[in-house]
């Protein structure tokens, strides 16, 4: 099994199961809204991976020059155009194209040695996962308690110094983070390394199962692999979760300032209860239901990032493999990369919007 595949069970079988309990054991209204949200998907797949399919063949550049190079006779491009399909018309393509997406079949890339592009997302979706998670979760980390914090200092110097922080780290672009803190932790600091998952020498003691390194450590007890990885990872986990953490910490800020000024913490006041307990439980509570949301429009936004991300830190996951691929006008391999983003997308999406119906029933009717 390859770890893509395995990745994807271990994530969507528990997923399918809680949809199915939540599917059964909620209510009517509940049930249409999980049946009307999963029918939106699949026309948003459809109309997203039909867009990239007719933008890439509008794109100057051919993928069999790119791949034969400049001495590829004109007999050679024939021949290998004829092979790869390339020749027929624009709608058997179109038609062959929408058949791999129904069967998840993304067939072979056009450069690069022609190799199942399912073997080589399975190479490199892990290494995307085990950037983007610990980046959303620094984010999300930064984001709740710093608005928190500002909201409950509202108008003082510390909460100007957090929002100050949020308008600059949003704005920064996230190559250019990259690249300064590569420079001064990587290099001037010698604290962390500067590119790549693991060290070469020690990635050849390290047998790979899910290919997620720092799993795969744990799973066979290599400590040292173990330390190359997560050190390795500091850098761009930590440049990618920065970046998105401003605009949760605004949020967060201004969903908790309106909530403070509610009859029922008034209440709360009232009857003595600490003002910590009042911000971190009772308003934290209710002001963390639109930041839920947040989390899934982001999620777009995150692998954009990790498209930048992984190119400047020579990250070896699906945003560099896409770069690449674009570089060379590989149509399969890049229809393949931006369809299977946005069936992730969707499925996020899908999944918020569900947690967000069970934590605010208003939603479904």
């Amino acid at each position: 099994m390859s770890p893509l595949a395995l990745i994807f069970l271990i994530i969507g079988i528990p997923a399918l199961i809680g949809l199915a309990y939540i599917f059964v054991r909620g209510s009517a209204g509940l049930r249409r809204y999980i049946l009307t949200r999963i029918g939106l998907l699949i026309p948003m797949v459809f109309i997203l991976a039909s867009l990239v399919f007719f933008v890439m063949r509008v794109l100057p550049g051919d993928p069999v020059r790119s791949s034969l190079g400049p001495k590829g006779s004109a007999e050679t491009v024939a021949r290998m155009r004829e092979q790869l399909g390339l020749d027929d018309p624009l709608i058997v393509q179109y038609g062959r194209f929408l058949g791999d997406i129904v069967t998840l079949d993304f067939g072979n890339s056009l450069t690069g040695g022609r190799r199942p592009i399912i073997d080589e997302m399975s190479e490199r979706f892990p290494a995307t996962l085990e950037l983007v998670i610990p980046a959303a979760g620094l984010a999300l980390l930064i984001g709740i308690v710093g608005g928190t914090l500002a909201a409950a200092r509202r108008k003082r110097p510390f909460d100007y110094a957090l929002r100050l922080y949020s308008v600059v780290i949003y704005s920064i672009p996230v190559f250019w983070l990259g690249l300064i803190f590569q420079l001064v932790f990587g290099v001037r600091l010698g604290w962390t390394p500067i590119a790549g998952r693991i060290d070469p020498v020690i990635a050849t003691t390290l047998e790979r199962t899910t290919n997620i390194l720092w799993l795969d450590a744990i799973i066979t007890g290599n400590w040292a692999a173990l330390w190359s990885s997560l050190s390795h990872l500091v850098l761009p986990v930590v440049t990618l979760g920065l970046i998105l953490s401003g605009v949760f910490l605004r949020l967060t800020r201004v969903n908790v300032i309106e909530t403070l000024q509610m009859e029922y913490i008034g209440a709360a006041r009232a009857r003595g209860i600490r003002e910590r307990i009042v911000v971190g439980s009772h308003a934290l509570k209710n002001a963390i239901i639109p930041v839920i949301t947040l989390l899934g429009l982001q999620v777009a936004i995150l692998l954009a990032g990790a498209v930048l991300t992984e190119t400047v830190f020579s990250w070896p996951g699906m945003g560099q493999y896409l770069v690449q691929r674009i570089s060379s006008r590989d149509y399969t391999a890049v229809q393949s990369v931006i369809t299977m983003f946005a069936m992730l997308v969707a499925l996020i999406s899908l999944a918020v919007d569900i947690v967000y119906s069970l934590v605010d029933p208003r939603v479904r009717y």
